[in-house]
């Protein structure tokens, strides 16, 4: 998962997101089990259903760190999930699909928190 993590944060858009400020606060004082939850909880509102409201736009640049992570680990829309993670669109997630997302993005989030 760490080099998946690192291949994707290569990439130039990707590689400009990182904890900062109220976000990076956010993420040190909730810890991870919370955050855990959150990101349980916004991937299945926002991102599982085979066909998400406003795909490719639902997820903010800031005001949580799970969004920022999901933009840093190309988990934002179901477009980047077929192209980075190979999960297909226009079908709901699975199970595994989504427990895997929510690890992407808190393995994000606790290296970040951990070099800062």
């Amino acid at each position: 998962m760490d080099r998946r993590i690192d291949v994707i944060g290569r990439q130039p858009f990707r590689a400009k997101f990182h904890l900062r400020g109220r976000d990076l606060v956010t993420a040190q004082s909730h810890g991870p089990a919370t955050l855990r939850w959150h990101a349980r909880d916004l991937i299945a509102q926002r991102l599982a259903p085979a066909e998400p409201y406003k795909d490719g736009k639902q997820t903010p640049y800031r005001g949580h760190p799970v969004f920022v992570a999901q933009h840093a680990t190309a988990t934002c829309c179901r477009s980047c999930l077929r192209r980075w993670h190979e999960i297909p669109k226009g079908r709901e997630l699975s199970r595994a699909e989504r427990a895997y997302v929510v690890e992407v993005i808190c393995r994000w989030i606790e290296r970040e928190v951990a070099v800062a």
